[in-house]
């Protein structure tokens, strides 16, 4: 093995001395000359070369799936309530259709009162299929937006108030009232749900909701009461309202 090579030896920087490429420490002063041994080829080269380590990003990770959770969707966001006022709708307007029940005992005819219940049951009644898929595609759409975004409760006190609330106040205002379906309720669910999109777009700012979209749903399920004769323009303008009133503050409240 030759010995001219720079490669077969190593010097010390204390006392000068000569020694192995392969050792660690002087064996004349106990130096210490590297922190382990080089790799060495056949030839007695050192073949070792540094090598900077590249710390590579975590893999991000997801948590394990909870008992009956969909990938890709948690189970908290499902829409429960939503889905339960989309079914009663249905539900309502199959009573009557198959003459399970008469039309007389869910819709709104007279002054509330003792049969003030009615209420209830003519929000979720249609008897107009363009009325029925209108109102309750809305309410499936903007209900689930709003219950990921406020949750369960919020959702289904938006359409109380929107829907019941406004068959209440057309039976208190026309004399022989016959009103039916949650057109108001649709209406306060969708106007609840673009209030924070229209004060960013007020205060110049982007916004990611399609509000031209959503301003022609709005267009449609108000104009509804053209099409379906038993769709109340006040429940309607009522249900615009509660939206309105209820949206800014939880919009506030999403901001803090």
């Amino acid at each position: 093995m030759s010995t001219g090579g720079q490669d077969l030896f190593v010097v010390c920087k204390n006392c000068g001395s000569e020694g192995r490429p392969y050792i660690t420490e002087c064996p004349y002063c106990g130096n210490r000359l590297r922190k382990r041994a080089p790799k060495i080829d056949r030839d007695g080269r050192v073949t070792e070369k540094r090598r900077r380590r590249v710390r590579r990003p975590p893999t991000p990770s997801l948590p394990r799936l909870r008992r009956d959770e969909i990938p890709g969707i948690r189970a908290e966001t499902r829409p429960y309530a939503t889905l339960t006022l989309v079914l009663l709708g249905i539900v309502g307007s199959l009573l009557w259709r198959t003459g399970l029940i008469g039309l007389q005992h869910l819709v709104v005819f007279e002054k509330p009162g003792a049969h003030s219940w009615r209420l209830v049951t003519a929000a979720f009644t249609y008897n107009n299929v363009g009325y029925a898929f209108a109102s309750l595609g809305t309410i499936a759409l903007f209900g689930w937006l709003l219950e990921r975004r406020h949750g369960p409760v919020t959702v289904v006190l938006l359409f109380l108030l929107g829907a019941v609330g406004g068959l209440a106040v057309t039976a208190v205002l026309y004399p022989h009232p016959l009103a039916l379906g949650g057109n108001g309720g649709a209406l306060a669910l969708l106007v609840a749900w673009a209030v924070p999109d229209l004060q960013s777009l007020r205060a110049g700012e982007e916004i990611e909701g399609d509000l031209i979209g959503t301003a022609v749903i709005a267009l449609v399920v108000a104009l509804m009461p053209l099409a379906a004769p038993l769709a109340s323009w006040v429940a309607g303008g009522v249900g615009a309202v509660v939206g309105l009133a209820v949206g800014v503050p939880l919009a506030r409240l999403s901001r803090v």
